[in-house]
């Protein structure tokens, strides 16, 4: 198989808008506006032609503690007056990953309500998750393990899972455990960590992750029907306490395993499999931003959709990337927990 190899270091960050409180999702409505959720709690509108922002709304409920906030959003693709956010959502009984949809006329936000308030809450602040994507017919988002590993194996939470719901909130009567009564009919698949990436490939039907591994062994996985990804039976990851492995081995019978494995860790948030004009190098590559590594992550796929080769873009902009985005118009986007947001410019 040819590779198209390229020097990354002839790719440029353009910064186009600053002043952002970590913003954590984006999502385009136009070429030049995009929904951004801060992780305080306020999802605004962000204009690149004026660099302005406008405040939309405001969820009072966010648990914006630890690794928990407003977290990703998501215009719908099929309904341009609908958009969907994922949050921490503080109640009586704990912090539980939610599900919520909103009515947006270019404007305004109107009737915000929660769609699913998922049962994952645990007594840490860590692994929410959580991104969402879309198929033809339905919508995925992701939780992380909350900080309890046995949960990736319990499907009685819908912690350390993808979930798949129709697009009304409803549960679809083929998802893999519904009518199960020892599981939760939302999910679609379990046995993950922490997964910040999610993105569904409309031209090849599938459903791609990337996931936060311990101290090794963040994963990128071809996500499958009810299939168990293995946290934390199976991990590449080793113990932030000591050189020792994660799990009984790192894959097993029965498991799905990952298409890459990073070692170090990258720490990787949103995902991105790119297919466009504009960036001829990049087509049909996996794009990620990493947090603890602060580059872009390219990743060149073969035939039978296992990685093959990486790249590293933008390790002089020092940032820590948290999502990436193709705009309508083709050109790729990306936001940094310093509160910027930059055009990927080759």
């Amino acid at each position: 198989m040819w590779l198209c190899s390229f020097n990354a270091a002839t790719w440029e960050a353009e910064k186009v808008m600053s002043g952002l409180l970590v913003p954590w999702g984006m999502s385009f409505v136009s070429n030049d506006q995009l929904l951004v959720t801060e992780r305080n709690g306020d999802i605004v509108l962000v204009d690149l032609k004026t660099q302005a922002k406008t405040s939309l709304l405001h969820v009072a409920s966010v648990a914006a503690n630890g690794q928990g906030g407003l977290l990703d959003v998501a215009l719908s693709p099929h309904d341009p007056t609908m958009f969907y956010f994922t949050y921490s959502k503080q109640h009586d009984s704990g912090v539980d990953t939610t599900l919520a949809m909103a009515n947006w006329d270019g404007k305004t936000v109107t009737a915000w309500r929660d769609v699913l308030i998922t049962v994952s809450n645990s007594t840490t602040t860590r692994h929410f998750g959580s991104r969402i994507a879309f198929d033809a017919t339905h919508l995925y988002f992701t939780i992380g393990d909350r900080g309890m590993r046995p949960n990736g194996q319990d499907r009685r939470t819908h912690a350390g899972s993808v979930l798949r719901l129709n697009l009304d909130g409803t549960t679809p009567d083929d998802n893999p455990f519904a009518g199960n009564p020892n599981a939760q009919a939302q999910i679609w698949s379990y046995g993950h960590r922490n997964p910040q990436g999610l993105y569904y490939d409309a031209p090849s039907q599938t459903l791609w992750e990337i996931e936060h591994g311990p101290r090794g062994g963040d994963e990128i996985n071809l996500i499958r029907k009810g299939a168990n990804y293995g946290w934390a039976t199976t991990s590449y990851g080793k113990e932030y306490w000591g050189p020792v492995s994660v799990g009984d081995s790192e894959e097993a019978d029965g498991i799905d395993s990952p298409r890459k494995v990073y070692i170090p860790s990258i720490a990787p948030s949103g995902l991105l499999l790119y297919r466009g004009e504009r960036y001829p190098q990049l087509n049909g590559k996996l794009l990620t931003g990493a947090l603890k590594l602060t580059h872009i992550n390219v990743i060149t796929l073969d035939d039978n959709q296992s990685a093959i080769e990486k790249t590293r873009l933008l390790e002089s902009l020092n940032e820590r990337i948290r999502d990436i985005r193709r705009s309508p118009d083709d050109w790729i986007y990306f936001s940094t927990d310093s509160g910027n947001i930059y055009r990927l410019k080759p």
